[in-house]
């Protein structure tokens, strides 16, 4: 635990010290105000809810969360500090774990400024506080799944515009999934087993249903297993490129 602490201080450290952070979380607060007021018609719904902040979330981190992930590892390899982080005493698994919780812990701190969104809608009216808050708990579980792909594809190459357009194209798979003109085309031939599979796969169908303030564990799992998942390959690779 104390390595994994010392490489989050780093990394968060190395989040703030340049302008790339204040950039992007400028960026990410001004899309989420656009899409949730404008697109979203938040006053036009006369509803007391967030439903349309969040659900322009995933297409968001479709190209926000990439964008922060590629260089936790190319960055590295590119400028040749890899090897020297791992001559220190740390293991492969605390180095990963330090720079997932410290992109991880940036992306919350970025959602945790839309603080004022929710303020003005219970100004405005009395909405359901337990299901705001079981949504921002899905969408940083949503956040963390896309930051563990983004971290493993970024340790596999030293070019952080392939890191990032990868990312993109996985993450975006994994959402695709759970598209109903997915599911519908699976529908119309595959095997009911298979299509809930399929589904199952997705970032949508486990954020819509936390979005409906329901936190079921199959959706806990269903994050926790992802980012296990991605985090685990990570290791493999970054310890596939040490024995290079």
């Amino acid at each position: 635990m104390k390595n994994i602490r010392a490489i989050f201080k780093r990394e968060l450290y190395g989040y703030f010290s340049t302008p790339v952070a204040y950039v992007f979380i400028v960026i990410f607060l001004f899309l989420t105000g656009v899409f949730t007021f404008y697109v979203g018609s938040f006053y036009e719904r006369n509803q007391a809810d967030l439903e349309p902040f969040f659900r322009f979330h995933p297409w968001l981190y479709l190209f926000l969360i990439p964008a922060i992930a590629m260089r936790l590892w190319s960055e590295e390899r590119k400028s040749g500090t890899i090897e020297l982080l791992m001559t220190l005493p740390v293991t492969v698994l605390d180095a990963v774990l330090g720079k997932f919780f410290a992109a991880w812990c940036f992306t919350g701190v970025a959602l945790a400024l839309t603080f004022p969104v929710w303020i003005t809608v219970n100004y405005l009216g009395s909405p359901d506080n337990t299901v705001i808050i079981a949504s921002y708990l899905g969408s940083l579980l949503m956040a963390g799944g896309f930051l563990a792909i983004g971290s493993c594809i970024s340790a596999l190459s030293k070019s952080q515009v392939i890191a990032f357009v990868i990312s993109v194209v996985i993450c975006f798979l994994f959402i695709l999934a759970g598209f109903p003109l997915v599911v519908d085309f699976f529908r119309g031939w595959a095997p009911p087993a298979l299509t809930d599979a399929i589904a199952s796969l997705s970032f949508l169908t486990h954020f819509d249903s936390i979005k409906k303030g329901v936190i079921d564990f199959r959706d806990l799992f269903y994050f926790a297993t992802l980012i296990a998942i991605w985090l685990y390959a990570n290791i493999v690779i970054i310890e596939a490129k040490k024995a290079d």
